[in-house]
């Protein structure tokens, strides 16, 4: 079973929102950075944002800025993101991951989620 797994993904119309969280299991990454990735049909694997243990640094690709909120629940070792005003562009599959701020602006991770679909209709 993987460390880390998604869900709140779905089918939304543009414009509209979707909130999708990460959740732990077997073990805390309350010491690791955590962030959210996606990846579109036929493209690579993209990062989307990024929030540092304890939430004093948050990062969002330029894509998402002003649309998407990354969040954290550091007792609970959940993840969140908010995603407002969606677009068809932001259809992906969206993957959770837990490494380092400086990993992931290199894209790349130590654990990754197994993905959560989201589609986004013109």
């Amino acid at each position: 079973q993987g460390l880390l797994k998604e869900s709140g993904g779905g089918l939304v119309q543009a414009g509209g929102s979707l909130r999708l969280s990460c959740s732990a299991n077997g073990r805390t990454f309350n010491t690791y950075a955590l962030g959210w990735f996606r990846q579109a049909p036929g493209k690579g694997r993209d990062f989307v944002a990024a929030i540092s243990p304890g939430a004093a640094t948050i990062r969002y690709a330029d894509s998402v800025k002003g649309r998407f909120t990354i969040s954290r629940d550091g007792p609970n070792d959940a993840l969140y993101l908010q995603m407002d005003d969606l677009k068809p562009e932001d259809t992906a599959v969206y993957y959770c991951a837990a490494g380092s701020l400086d990993g992931f602006a290199s894209g790349g991770s130590s654990f990754w989620g197994q993905g959560t679909q989201v589609t986004v209709s013109s």
